[in-house]
This record gives structure tokens, C-alpha cells and sequence, in this order.
């Protein structure tokens, strides 16, 4: 009991956390436009997502140190999740600009329109998303026959290296199949978003977007959750 309390505050400890929180429940409401809570509710969603795009605005500079230390994921052995990697840490960089141009120009701090800028953005959320749900396949794959491996290795030579790390392994395609059912929600949601005519682009109900945003807040909960007790451990 006290190690869940931990980790809820740990969560709600940063502003990520809380987004999670808040917008995964706020939105999973299913109650319609005309009802008075409804728009309560619509209007309380609009708020909080004006406040994470201002919290954005201070994530340039640390996404930035990220990609230079990564730069072209030289360390990495698979050459293929290596340039994901890269492509993945370009779209996120790419990102961030193009959001605060969006919010400024919604802001009126710039002239223009900002109806390009939030297309942009949001192709570029689609898009690290969808590298990052290949990678994370891949990664999968990779680790199932390590696995495989693992445990011919320790039948035939009762390997202790082997054995013990199998559960670990396992562990990590968990982790990762977690990520992958957590960026397809946020893939879906993205599709919608984009301008009408492309797939499902606006076709989503409003409790449909507030499901998928609560199943990805969820699983990022639970992710979280599971870093916290590795670290401890």
C-alpha cells in the first residue's frame, strides 16, 4: 500500500505525470457536448492542454542535449534501430519549434496563422510515434530470440549467466509491447487530429479520443511505476 502511494506521488511529482493524470480522466468522460457537464469538462481539457504546451516550451533545450548524446547512435549494434533512434530524435526535435510557433501565433505574439503550424506539429508527433512503435517491435523481436536462445544454451549447459537473465529479458519485451499499445493509441488519436480527409482524420466520437488518451495514460502510469521500483531495486 505504501509503495503505491509512493509511486502515485512520484507521478504526480512532475508536470508529465500529472498530464497523464488529469487528461487521461478528464477526458475518458463520455458525456455529451450539451450536457452542462460535458462542456465543463471540454473547457477544463482545453485548459490543461494550453498548459502543457506552455510547459513544452522549456523542453527544447533538454531534447537537444538528448539527441547530441545520442548523436548517431554510434554505440548502437543493430544498424536499423540505430537510424530509428535518429530519425525518432529528429521528429521529436522538429517538434518542439513547430509548437511554439502554433501557440505564439494563437497567442497573437507573432502574425500568421497557426492552423499550419499544429498540422505540422502533430505529422511530427505521428511520426515519432510510428518510429517508435517500429522500434519497439524490432526490439521485441530481437529480445524473443535472445530468449530462445537463452534458454537452449542453458538446457544444453546449464548456464547460470543464461538462465538468470531470461526473466529480465522478458521483462523488457513486456516493457516494450507496453509502449508499442500505448504509441498506437496515441497514433490513433494523432490520425484524427490531422486536417479532415486523411484516414479517420475528425471522424473520432469525443469518448472514443478520451479512451484511447486514458489507455496511454495508463500504461505511461504503469511505466513509470515499473521505472520507479528498478531504480530502487
Amino acid at each position: 500500500m505504501q509503495n503505491s502511494f509512493e509511486s502515485i506521488v512520484s507521478v504526480l511529482e512532475t508536470y508529465r505525470g500529472r498530464d497523464k493524470v488529469l487528461v487521461g480522466g478528464v477526458l475518458s468522460q463520455r458525456s455529451g457536448e450539451s450536457s452542462q457537464l460535458g462542456k465543463s469538462l471540454l473547457l477544463l481539457s482545453a485548459q490543461l492542454s494550453h498548459c502543457r504546451v506552455v510547459l513544452r516550451l522549456f523542453d527544447d533545450l533538454s531534447m537537444a542535449a538528448y539527441s547530441a548524446d545520442y548523436g548517431l547512435g554510434t554505440t548502437e549494434e543493430d544498424s536499423i534501430l540505430r537510424w530509428m533512434s535518429v530519425l525518432n530524435n529528429v521528429a521529436d526535435q522538429l517538434y518542439y519549434p513547430c509548437e511554439h510557433i502554433a501557440w505564439a501565433a494563437d497567442a497573437a505574439l507573432i502574425k500568421g496563422k497557426s492552423d499550419r503550424w499544429w498540422t505540422l506539429s502533430t505529422v511530427l508527433w505521428g511520426t515519432s510515434l510510428l518510429l517508435g512503435i517500429l522500434r519497439s517491435i524490432r526490439i521485441i523481436l530481437k529480445t524473443k530470440r535472445k530468449v530462445e536462445t537463452s534458454g537452449r544454451e542453458g538446457h544444453a549447459y546449464h548456464r547460470e549467466g543464461a538462465v538468470s537473465s531470461t526473466p529480465e529479458l522478458r521483462r523488457q519485451i513486456r516493457r516494450e509491447a507496453l509502449t508499442v499499445f500505448s504509441s498506437v493509441a496515441d497514433l490513433c488519436n494523432a490520425i484524427h487530429w490531422m486536417p479532415p480527409g486523411f484516414l479517420w482524420a475528425g471522424r473520432f466520437p469525443h469518448w472514443l479520443v478520451g479512451l484511447l488518451g486514458t489507455v496511454s495514460s495508463v500504461i505511461g502510469m504503469l511505466q513509470m511505476n515499473s521505472s520507479e521500483e528498478r531504480v530502487s531495486t
